[in-house]
């Protein structure tokens, strides 16, 4: 009761007084918030407007004449059609209108974004009489939401970015494939990067850098570098912090650094240390030419990209150990010497698939014989593993213990299929043995389900010898039949022969017919010595990023 007493003594203050205080300060507290009211006579084009609303335009009320065509050359021009249509426009009966619009203000032409609430007053006929509103500042809304949707932009772009950079990586095996995949014209476009590095631990050392990067008159300087240089990739792989170098900050910072630098068209250069599962495997350098500022968004992209390049980085790692494991286990099952022949030059090429996990069955062999000739032998056990490759061993040490008793091919071939069948495996086996008289250049040839040998003449012209086969070594034949007949060539001085596995003639989306064509192209076009040969040839047409078998080839030329 006490209150109500008190609030029933209080004198109020009449609604007239208080009408005439609002309307004395709310001008002023309008135009503190950026805000004012404005009358336009439409007729007349005179118009009254607060201090607030004057603002927006750039005026002070001792400026403005009043006129509203004074206004209009303060809006942006392709705008003010579209809003006289929209307030003053024939026939229309909409009163409230709301709408934005951008003023133009001297002296330095700053646009200023502006809201609008009015309300048009008509006549009987519709046509405006009088326009009554509110106008207030929203520069800073618009230019944040302009802000806000550049910045998803950013990042729409950016995660399309660490995408496409994924997507590239997902195929990389080794380092190589790493490198190869970042350096592409694509993904630097993507980063917008003028250049790029990777960066390892080196394999025998714990403070050894080793980079490879492009462009390589920049990045061939440093391919070897200790972690406690006073360089940038060094100091990020130290640190395990991001760094953004300026090129004007370069001499200071990184004197051993900028003689490189300085003859380049870098303005600034971005390094992420790389981290995979904890660890520190290396750093991913960005050099950029017209970059001189990084955004935290910029910055997010770098580390994004660093991410994906450091799981790629490690399992590429992982892979060259596994590959290194493969091959050796493999290198292991072949002759660790080729016997040399006065007569006759010899070389022999081994490369594995692709695949890290994979163990072939491919192998050559050079036996010399007891009539002093010499026998000639690559096959292939069917598969790629472990059992695969021990089969292997076994089967090439029984065929060499046949031939060097001596005996002809189609008997050597016979024993070796039985020995196979007999072993505790399922597995199968091609073969090709040939049996070479050094002194008369007569050879002898039988095929056990594998390609024929090639041979490259000495007037250059090269062909597949058309020799017989039989079935795979393991494999019963008809009874009373001859399992692997003997064809019957000679070989004449200068004259080459190559024996290969079906690894080097196969490949995914590759038909057989373009593999021997491959094949014959490169033999025909190979140098004269059986070593380079071997190499040519394995360049010339096995693709060790997509090999998917082993590969496995003799090269035997017959000397004057």
């Amino acid at each position: 009761m006490h209150d109500l007493r008190s609030h029933r003594s209080r004198r109020l203050v009449p609604s007239s007084e208080l009408e005439a205080e609002l309307r004395a300060e709310l001008p002023g507290a309008m135009a503190r918030g950026g805000m004012g009211a404005f009358l336009w006579d439409v007729r007349s084009g005179g118009v009254f407007m607060h201090p607030g609303a004057l603002a927006l335009f750039g005026l002070t009320p001792e400026e403005f004449d009043g006129d509203v065509l004074t206004l209009a050359r303060r809006v942006v021009p392709r705008e003010m059609s579209g809003l006289r249509r929209a307030v003053v426009g024939p026939g229309g009966r909409r009163s409230g209108l709301s709408f934005h619009f951008r003023a133009c203000c001297p002296p330095r032409h700053e646009h200023r974004w502006a809201h609008a609430q009015v309300q048009v007053i008509r006549d009987g006929t519709g046509a405006a009489g009088k326009v009554v509103g509110v106008l207030r500042d929203a520069s800073g809304e618009l230019q944040g939401a302009m802000d806000q949707a550049t910045a998803d932009t950013v990042r729409r772009s950016h995660s399309d970015v660490v995408q496409a950079t994924t997507a590239a990586l997902a195929d990389a095996l080794t380092f190589e494939d790493v490198f190869s995949s970042l350096t592409a014209d694509e993904t630097l476009d993507a980063v917008g990067a003028a250049g790029l590095a990777l960066t390892t631990f080196a394999e025998d050392s714990s403070h050894l850098l080793v980079t490879k990067g492009l462009p390589l008159h920049l990045f061939g300087n440093f391919e070897t570098t200790d972690i406690q240089d006073a360089l940038p990739v060094a100091q990020a792989v130290r640190t395990q912090q991001p760094l953004f170098v300026r090129r004007q900050d370069v001499a200071a910072r990184y004197p051993a650094l900028w003689p490189h630098i300085e003859r380049t068209e870098v303005t600034s250069v971005a390094v992420t240390p790389l981290v995979a599962q904890g660890h520190p495997t290396g750093a991913l350098t960005v050099l950029y030419e017209g970059r001189t500022s990084f955004t935290t968004l910029d910055r997010d992209l770098l580390l994004a990209t660093g991410a994906a390049v450091a799981q790629s980085l490690q399992r590429a790692r992982l892979y060259d150990q596994e590959h290194a494991v493969a091959v050796g286990l493999q290198r292991a099952m072949l002759p660790a010497h080729i016997p040399q022949v006065d007569g006759l030059a010899t070389a022999v090429h081994y490369q594995p698939s692709s695949n890290s996990q994979e163990v072939g069955g491919d192998w050559y062999d050079v036996v010399p014989l007891p009539d002093g000739g010499i026998g000639l032998v690559v096959g292939d056990v069917e598969g790629h593993d472990i059992d695969a490759s021990a089969v292997m061993g076994q089967l090439r040490t029984a065929l060499r213990a046949y031939a060097s008793e001596g005996h002809p091919p189609s008997a050597v071939l016979a024993r070796a299929s039985s020995y196979l069948a007999e072993l505790d495996t399922e597995r199968l086996a091609t073969c090709v043995y040939v049996t070479v008289a050094v002194a008369t250049g007569e050879i002898l040839t039988a095929r056990a389900g594998h390609p024929p040998p090639f041979v490259r003449y000495a007037d250059g012209h090269v062909a597949q010898l058309e020799a017989d086969g039989g079935l795979p070594l393991g494999v019963q034949g008809p009874a009373g039949s001859v399992p692997f007949p003997t064809t019957r060539h000679r070989l004449r001085p200068r004259e080459t022969l190559l024996l290969c596995t079906d690894g080097l003639l196969e490949s995914r989306g590759r038909s057989i017919d373009t593999g021997i064509r491959r094949v014959r192209d490169a033999l025909r076009a190979g140098p004269a010595d059986p070593a380079a040969l071997a190499r040519h040839i394995v360049g010339a047409v096995a693709d060790s990023r997509a090999q998917e078998d082993d590969v496995a080839l003799l090269l035997a030329t017959l000397t004057p």
